[in-house]
């Protein structure tokens, strides 16, 4: 395993801010950067990690709200999420103001993501799925070299993202999961937005939401 990572839960929300960086150079990038700005740069520190970019899976505030701040802050370029989730980005300033979060500012990214687009941290590529349902242009990341997988609030352990928002929807996040994640292997580890790892084949064999039971019986 070359690609590194670590969670750093942020906000009240407990979001699963993602730290990754190559082994081999250090370069590395923050997924997801919510909040608790001081926590996330003092966990880089820590790890002795240079950041080269910011990755976005999607621009809910518990997932975006410090972005702009930490892109000013050490000069980083912002990829993702997909072009679709504009409309969350410019309303930042109001989800912030709607859970009580400290003022942020909307942003636009440096590069937006597609499906089939990598992006590079380092040496390490990660493969990009656009896997719209809990907002329309959420993404994933994927590194297939180390079998893991950053899926933001897609699919957790046990349970999959909300759809009760605005341009959210239940049926085109279960066809993300099943037509985009399944495919890339039972092994598979991910990292959710929320909540403990998994694999994909576990939440296949178990998940109320999206397993094969599931399927197989609707």
């Amino acid at each position: 395993m070359t690609l590194r990572a670590t969670v750093v839960p942020v906000t009240p929300f407990q979001q699963n801010c993602s730290i990754i960086w190559s082994a081999e150079t250090l370069e590395g990038a923050v997924i997801d950067p919510g909040g608790d700005l001081e926590h996330i740069l003092a966990t880089v520190a820590d790890a002795g990690v240079r950041l080269t970019k910011i990755l976005l899976t999607h621009a809910h505030i518990d997932h975006a709200g410090a972005t702009q701040a930490l892109a000013e802050r050490l000069g980083l370029p912002i990829e993702g999420p997909h072009p679709e989730d504009q409309f969350w980005i410019d309303l930042l300033p109001e989800q912030a103001r709607m859970f009580g979060f400290q003022p942020v500012a909307k942003f636009t990214p440096t590069r937006w993501l597609h499906q089939g687009d990598t992006v590079q941290v380092g040496p390490e590529t990660l493969e990009v799925y656009h896997c719209p349902g809990h907002t329309p242009g959420h993404v994933v990341f994927h590194s297939r070299a180390d079998r893991l997988a950053f899926v933001g609030d897609v699919l957790f352990a046990g349970s999959i993202g909300r759809t009760d928002f605005p341009r959210g929807d239940h049926a085109t996040l279960v066809h993300s999961i099943t037509s985009n994640l399944w495919p890339l292997g039972n092994d598979v580890t991910f990292v959710p937005g929320h909540g403990p790892t998994s694999t994909f084949g576990q939440e296949r064999a178990t998940n109320p939401f999206v397993g094969d039971r599931v399927l197989q019986a609707g």
